[in-house]
């Protein structure tokens, strides 16, 4: 069976859940706060490993209690945490997630993350490997280790979040980017919202494809996804959910991606079962731990 390997960041999620959002300067009162693992590189590795694949992890944390908190919890959901690196003297990174009404709003602070470096990746990347990367770690060794990967012959996964502008040399070497209509909007300098036509989604998808990527998948929320091949463009239904909290759904859909694409599935195929994957996470609270199993994904597109 073919590998998952991320490479990416892990931070502690500080959850705090209210009825509204503070106007500025207001201080509300009543919030619940819980700890949970998170940052997008572990999310997507523990999506991936839940949905049964062999999954490793290549990352920094800080050599403080919420980094040995998240090496724990990755090693407990099975994902080989061999590739992790501990910077000394450094804090783990945070993130700091307000949910209200079924959303969020999240600021990172990102530590150790902002350590991570190329040359902490030891493993030779193999063909039938599937290599996950995002945007939370810098660019520059995001980048150096993608393109070793692409020219090894494995599949390239890079998830365009938070976005920040790519060197064309990262893109060319990415076979499947993803990324929500906000980031899309942003790669592209077009004029995109969460209402956009599925005709301007794809033209957008277009665009991008020009500056290097190969294929590229929009996630759209509730509105499903949208896949986009040199050959076709294929709009993905949006999958009914009982939205709890919708942290780390486009998480969710990019490491349950990567499980299928692993398994030798077309891409198609891979983001259907992604899309379900993701309507599973939002009926539960936090990113990571609400990440679903095979047999939840399952019955999910049995009931569609």
């Amino acid at each position: 069976m073919s590998r998952v390997i991320v490479c990416g960041s892990l931070n502690m999620d500080v959850v705090v859940q209210s009825v509204r959002r503070p106007r500025p300067g207001e201080t509300m009162l009543g919030a619940e706060v819980v700890f949970l693992p998170g940052g997008k590189g572990l999310n997507q590795a523990i999506a991936a490993a839940r949905l049964g694949q062999p999954t490793s992890m290549f990352g920094a944390v800080g050599d403080d209690a919420f980094g040995e908190r998240l090496r724990g919890f990755l090693a407990d959901n099975d994902v080989d945490t061999l590739g992790l690196h501990v910077v000394p003297g450094q804090a783990s990174g945070l993130a700091l997630i307000q949910v209200a009404e079924g959303d969020n709003a999240i600021t990172v602070a990102s530590g150790a993350n902002q350590f991570f470096r190329e040359t902490m990746v030891s493993t030779e990347p193999h063909s039938n490997e599937v290599w996950v990367a995002q945007l939370e770690t810098p660019l520059e060794a995001t980048g150096i280790v993608m393109h070793k990967v692409r020219k090894a012959g494995a599949c390239t996964v890079l998830n365009m979040a938070p976005f920040q502008p790519c060197p064309a040399t990262l893109l060319e070497s990415v076979d499947v980017a993803v990324l929500n209509e906000i980031e899309l909007a942003q790669a592209t300098d077009m004029a995109i919202s969460a209402a956009s036509p599925v005709s301007t989604i794809v033209e957008a998808c277009h665009k991008l494809r020009t500056s290097g990527a190969r294929a590229v998948v929009a996630t759209l929320g509730p509105r499903g996804a949208v896949v986009v091949t040199a050959e076709s463009a294929t709009p993905i239904a949006g999958a009914k959910a009982e939205v709890v909290d919708t942290t780390g759904a486009g998480d969710c859909f990019v490491g349950a991606l990567a499980a299928r694409l692993a398994t030798g599935v077309a891409i198609v195929e891979a983001a259907r079962y992604a899309n379900a994957a993701a309507a599973c996470s939002v009926e539960r609270l936090g990113a990571a731990p609400s990440m679903p199993t095979a047999k939840d994904v399952a019955a999910r597109l049995t009931s569609a």
